[in-house]
């Protein structure tokens, strides 16, 4: 069996490349958002014109990146979302609520003091992981029935 994963969330930091790398040897395919932050924010602007208001600027940007963030979490089997330390990340509140309304397998990543903040999306998830190895677990039991070593 071959997974499709998408990894949604917080931009900041290289949980996305521990995933990657822990996952060596599986079957997995790995999507991502843009993670270039000026490339996402700019995205709107740079292909369809100049928006003298911030708001159209933004909004154009977030259209284009809303095209490939909902393509690829419906081509998703597991939907990985993390809740970054530092950042708001309400881009992945909606990222959750959407694999969760779609009924993909949902797994959050947050450390724990978030956990009385994010409780409603806990909860729609099949599982709530504090590190990307404990992500890579999932992923590794899910596609072998392996426990960890």
């Amino acid at each position: 069996m071959t997974l499709d994963v998408y990894l949604s969330g917080e931009i900041h930091t290289d949980w996305r490349e521990r995933i990657v790398t822990g996952a060596e040897g599986l079957d997995i395919s790995f999507s991502a958002p843009v993670t270039d932050h000026a490339a996402s924010d700019d995205c709107g602007v740079a292909i369809l014109g100049a928006e003298d208001s911030k708001f159209w600027h933004d909004r154009k940007g977030a259209s284009l990146n809303a095209i490939r963030t909902r393509t690829y979490i419906e081509r998703a089997d597991v939907v990985v979302v993390r809740f970054g330390e530092q950042y708001k990340q309400w881009n992945a509140a909606f990222d959750a609520g959407y694999a969760a309304a779609l009924g993909k397998a949902l797994v959050v990543l947050h450390p724990p003091e978030h956990g009385h903040a994010l409780k409603e999306i806990d909860a729609a998830a099949l599982a709530v992981a504090e590190t990307p190895e404990q992500v890579v677990q999932v992923l590794r039991y899910v596609l072998t029935g392996e426990l960890p070593r």
